[in-house]
């Protein structure tokens, strides 16, 4: 499935099969990624070790960043075209850094490279706890997808996705 080493620059799990990303909040939801993507994309369970999930004063969805001794719990998708790396990269925005980190499969006990969305303020005071997806999907998931699906018109009408 996914590759432990890239090519030519490409993260693992990507070369000419496409791109790997480790999602950890509200993209752990498959209706949230079939709003974006249009579709659903193979995935692995997957920790990325080093690493806390946040809850973000007044948002609805998740941050994370480096804390020794930590770990987070998500998924990896995988074969991302370059196309809906765009897609994800104009969803996170600038209050992300994309950056490339190595994360465990659960089903494999493989370690890959994956790209992950890591919050880019990490002196920021509105961090705290333990964000927790079984809760946001119970409470803000149905809003969020409507978010989204507002956030995929207004990308298609600014520009040919």
């Amino acid at each position: 499935m996914a590759m432990a080493s890239a090519n030519s620059g490409a993260v693992a799990g990507g070369g000419s099969n496409g791109q790997a990303v480790f999602v950890y909040g509200s993209l752990l939801a498959d209706d949230v990624v079939r709003v974006l993507l249009n579709r659903i994309p193979q995935s692995s369970p997957a920790i990325l070790n080093g690493y806390h999930r946040f809850s973000i004063k007044g948002r609805v969805y998740p941050a994370i960043l480096p804390v020794e001794n930590k770990k987070v719990t998500g998924r990896v998708l995988v074969g991302i075209s370059a196309t809906e790396l765009d897609i994800l990269d104009k969803y996170e925005d600038y209050e992300y850094d994309k950056r490339t980190v190595d994360v465990s499969l659960l089903d494999t006990s493989e370690v890959l490279q994956a790209y992950a969305y890591v919050w880019a303020n990490s002196a920021d005071p509105d961090l705290y706890g333990e964000w927790d997806f079984e809760e946001w999907k119970d409470t803000e998931m149905k809003d969020y997808v409507k978010m989204t699906t507002s956030f995929v018109e207004e990308l298609k009408d600014t520009t040919e996705i």
